[in-house]
């Protein structure tokens, strides 16, 4: 008889975690539903912002809803919020404004996420791996306020807590940034095809600092081509 072999996969789950500096050439990864795994990360302080472009690479195979990126203030839980309501559906949500875009279906495979918004004319597009999306209007005339949390993993109904097990993120994310301005359709495309060793001028996947709580892995990120 062949002899037998078994061979065992290890993932290095963290618990718990002090204060850290940016997350160059790692991924994220949330193996369970939880009410207490995420990541936090702090960007620096704002008063508001009249523009942004936020990009995620991301992947899941949830069938159920969840946040994708949440950011929440006092005066609004779902200051900006990313939702994944299905495997097909985007919703964006800006204070009270809620704009849903249908896009290919999330899977295991990691695809490349970017959110454009401008208040002046309240123009808000999605792009998925450099691609766009119809061009929607929303948050026309508002701005997203300061002083509030930024959070990967759960969906906030309170600034920094009010966690539910049901929205909670399963899978893995990387490369998160986030502009103070709407990038180009040119660098949008170039990011997506890469990882920034430099990138957002509010959130820097490579240098923003960040805590985390529960059980939340980080892996190499080795299938990233690093870009400048």
């Amino acid at each position: 008889m062949k002899p037998f072999v078994t061979i065992v996969l290890v993932m290095c789950i963290s618990l718990s975690g002090s204060d850290s500096a940016g997350l160059y050439g790692k991924s994220v990864i949330f193996p369970a539903k939880t009410a207490n795994s995420f990541v936090r990360l702090h960007a620096p302080d704002f008063s508001s912002l009249t523009a942004f472009t936020v990009c995620v690479r991301a992947a899941s195979e949830e069938t159920r809803a969840y946040g994708l990126f949440s950011y929440a203030t006092d005066t609004n839980p779902n200051e900006l919020l990313l939702w994944q309501e299905s495997k097909t559906h985007l919703r964006v949500e800006l204070a009270n404004q809620k704009i849903t875009f249908i896009l290919p279906e999330m899977n295991a495979l990691l695809r490349h996420i970017c959110v454009t918004w401008e208040s002046q004319g309240g123009e808000i597009t999605v792009w998925v791996n450099g691609r766009r999306s119809v061009r929607k209007v929303g948050g026309k005339g508002r701005a997203v306020k300061g002083s509030g949390q930024f959070i990967l993993g759960q969906e906030q109904d309170s600034v920094g807590g009010g966690f539910d097990i049901n929205q909670s993120f399963v899978g893995e994310i990387t490369d998160v940034h986030l502009w103070d301005q709407v990038l180009q359709p040119n660098d949008i495309k170039k990011v997506s095809q890469g990882c920034l060793r430099s990138g957002g001028n509010m959130i820097d996947w490579g240098s923003t600092r960040y805590t985390f709580e529960g059980i939340v892995a980080f892996e190499d990120n080795k299938d990233c081509l690093w870009i400048q």
